[in-house]
């Protein structure tokens, strides 16, 4: 407690220590504790409003915030402040408001920091949890950020019909796990490409993929595609870029669609590979699509219902892979870079 009577607390926080080069290591990053941080909302301020975050979220798109970025139209976001708590989604409860909308006890999720206690000014950013029946861990991933842009890249970029056949890379992870699923309710013949025959099995007996392949023991990876979509594929919805992208390029139907969520695989290359079939996109008329996840923000309310439906009707399928203490934080986050984890990342931290 402060000298003024004003409850205060100790605030551990994970900090970006240096830039990185290459892939990142623990090292790079370290937690931090500061003393005498209030937990009431400064009364100045209309809109602000102060969270105990419970869980973290990890992900892929951090890295390119943790680089030195000299060109600022290259990456839309800022870089990371050295010695600043690290920015990404998280879910916690609301312990003090000045904003109208927000009370203490509310169960929310959005964009914050990662650190036990976060002072949030920008709160068009923060949802209220509307299924806290469910794991409340779930708004990390299936029911947040990552669970949205499964939706929206899949839905509204890549616009699926019944009978077509999709392909997801990375699809262990928290992106893809929910577009196969997804793509098999709306009636889809699905194919995920994972690193290891544990993610392979778990595609096909937990996620209903029809079939899979583990992209590191195929030494053609056109061959793999081929023997899994012969028919070719509809929809490719990448998430890691790179030589895997240039197949599927290979292999896409007429008037297919390429949906362009993340490119894991050049995140840590110090030159990015090109991209060497996209002479296919003229004559096969493929449309290839970028998408951010905040671009569909207006739609959260009729994700959440139809995913918390899904999910109750047991035909949504979770898998989450869960450290325990902030501490461990940071080598959680680098674990995604090598495919350590199994489904979606997250640390829980209260």
């Amino acid at each position: 407690m402060a000298a003024n009577g004003e409850v205060t607390t100790t605030n551990k926080k994970v900090v970006l220590r240096r830039y990185v080069t290459g892939y990142p290591t623990a090292e790079d990053m370290e937690v931090v504790a500061t003393p005498g941080i209030p937990l009431r909302a400064p009364r100045g301020l209309t809109a602000a409003v102060v969270v105990k975050n419970l869980y973290l979220s990890c992900d892929p798109w951090m890295r390119g915030r943790m680089t030195r970025n000299d060109d600022s139209d290259a990456v839309p976001a800022d870089d990371f402040v050295l010695g600043e708590a690290l920015v990404n989604y998280t879910v916690g409860e609301v312990v003090d408001s000045t904003h109208p909308e927000f009370s203490a006890g509310d169960l929310v999720w959005g964009m914050s920091t990662w650190e036990e206690y976060t002072l949030v000014t920008k709160t068009e950013g923060l949802f209220k949890i509307n299924h806290p029946e469910l794991p409340l861990s779930y708004y990390t991933g299936v029911l947040g950020m990552t669970g949205l842009t499964a939706y929206a890249g899949l839905f509204e970029v890549g616009k699926p019909k019944g009978g077509e056949s999709v392909f997801v890379s990375a699809a262990a992870g928290a992106v893809g796990q929910v577009v196969g699923q997804l793509a098999k309710i709306a009636g889809c013949y699905v194919v995920g490409s994972a690193g290891s025959d544990e993610k392979v099995n778990i595609l096909k007996n937990e996620m209903g993929f029809d079939d899979a392949f583990n992209y590191k023991e195929e030494k053609d990876l056109n061959a793999a595609l081929r023997q899994c979509l012969p028919g070719g594929i509809d929809i490719y919805f990448d998430n890691v870029g790179g030589t895997t992208l240039d197949a599927a390029l290979l292999h896409m139907k007429l008037g297919g669609r390429v949906v362009i969520c993340g490119m894991i695989s050049q995140y840590n290359l110090p030159e990015h590979e090109g991209v060497h079939n996209l002479f296919c996109l003229i004559p096969k008329r493929i449309r290839m699509e970028g998408f951010a996840v905040m671009d569909y923000f207006h739609l959260y309310a009729r994700f959440e219902k139809e995913m918390a439906g899904f999910i109750k009707e047991g035909n949504m399928s979770v898998i989450e892979d869960v450290v325990q203490g902030i501490e461990k934080a940071p080598d959680a986050l680098i674990g995604l870079f090598s495919g350590r984890n199994v489904g979606k990342q997250l640390v829980a931290i209260a």
